[in-house]
């Protein structure tokens, strides 16, 4: 099968770059794959170095002067490239998919993965479901219920969670783990707990909540409390709540990175607690990672946890609610080891790369016939 993978971001790309990344690593060896992205991209860099894939750099803005230069490019890789299927993922991608497939002799079947909960009722939405869409993938059950109130619904729409590479994002050897927590938590983290989020520095990834419930424990507990957060660094106005909260020394700021893992390791657990979320790669790969999680009970993320078990679920941008499960956690440290044995079992029973890919090529295989 010939598969071209479309993607607008110029930068990171967060979870839709993951996503795109784990497929073309898992069927690069039966199939071939080309992925057009921005050139500066992480999806660019990154998938030149799979064997097998090719990286094509292309644009998908929407100044008019450049529309046109954009579009007959990526007809031109369309129509040169004999694709049996496109798989687009983001509207902006998507929309310039629809334009350079128009009227063409053999349009290639179009996949659709909505990885957000933006609306999807608009008139562009309804263009694209009706001119450039054959199925339609949601990344969780949350999703699928929009999509399926939406244009979209005239085509298949399958859920299918996101795989993540359970071999990549597996716990570290106990042996190390002293020398990440140095490198990450700096000395004096001995007798701490240990919390990470690789979910980045934006407002409504809730973190700022999670240092408002850490302060809001008694001093001598506080005090115990590290946080990391990943990601772009945060804002003057951002750092400025965190001294507010007298919380500065106790939060690290790795910066953005490649490799999440050795940051997330060095914690006792992660948390991911948005104020809106589609499913979360970061929350899956903080399981794999054999961390309980704590996420907020928005979109799909109650998709990845079972409450109590290998994780806990707490209503978004509820403070005393994440300082009631904080104090658990400083009082439980060995149910929070145990919890997170579990979390790396659910990782390892659902969240596999070899399901995640099947079920896709599945969803291709149909969207071909």
């Amino acid at each position: 099968m010939k598969i071209l993978y479309t993607n607008f971001h110029g930068r990171n790309g967060g979870g839709h770059v993951t996503y795109i990344i784990n497929l073309a690593r898992a069927l690069a060896g039966s199939h071939q794959i080309t992925v057009a992205t921005p050139e500066g991209s992480r999806l660019y860099r990154q998938a030149r170095a799979i064997a097998g894939v090719t990286a094509v750099p292309m644009q998908y803005t929407s100044r008019p002067a450049a529309l046109f230069g954009e579009r007959a490019q990526l007809r031109r890789l369309i129509r040169e490239g004999g694709f049996d299927l496109i798989h687009c993922n983001g509207s902006a991608d998507h929309k310039q998919v629809m334009f350079a497939t128009l009227a063409l002799p053999r349009r290639p079947r179009i996949v659709f993965t909505k990885h957000n909960d933006h609306p999807v009722t608009s008139l562009g939405n309804w263009l694209r479901a009706r001119l450039a869409t054959d199925h339609s993938i949601a990344v969780s059950d949350y999703v699928h219920g929009l999509m399926s109130r939406s244009p979209y619904r005239r085509h298949p729409i399958t859920t299918i969670r996101h795989g993540i590479d359970t071999d990549y994002f597996a716990p570290p050897e106990p042996a190390g783990l002293d020398e990440l927590r140095d490198r990450i938590f700096g000395p004096g983290w001995q007798g701490k707990l240990l919390l990470g989020s690789s979910g980045g520095t934006d407002y409504d990834k809730g973190w700022l909540d999670l240092v408002a419930a850490a302060a809001a424990l008694p001093p001598a507990d506080r005090a115990r409390v590290l946080l990391m957060v990943a990601g772009d660094p945060p804002s003057e106005a951002k750092l400025a709540r965190v001294r507010e909260l007298g919380m500065i020394d106790q939060v690290r700021f790795p910066g953005l990175l490649d490799d999440v893992r050795p940051a997330l390791a060095a914690c006792d657990a992660g948390f991911v607690l948005s104020y809106r979320e589609a499913l979360s790669f970061a929350c899956r790969e903080i399981m794999g990672l054999g961390l309980p999680a704590l996420i907020s009970d928005v979109g799909g993320l109650p998709e990845n946890v079972t409450d109590g078990e290998d994780g806990w679920i707490v209503p978004v941008r509820d403070v005393p609610a994440m300082t009631a499960r904080l104090r658990f956690m400083l009082d439980n440290p060995q149910a929070v080891r145990a919890m997170g044995a579990r979390a790396r079992e659910t990782a390892v029973r659902d969240f596999n790369l070899a399901r995640f890919a099947d079920a896709t090529l599945d969803v291709y295989r149909r969207a071909l016939g």
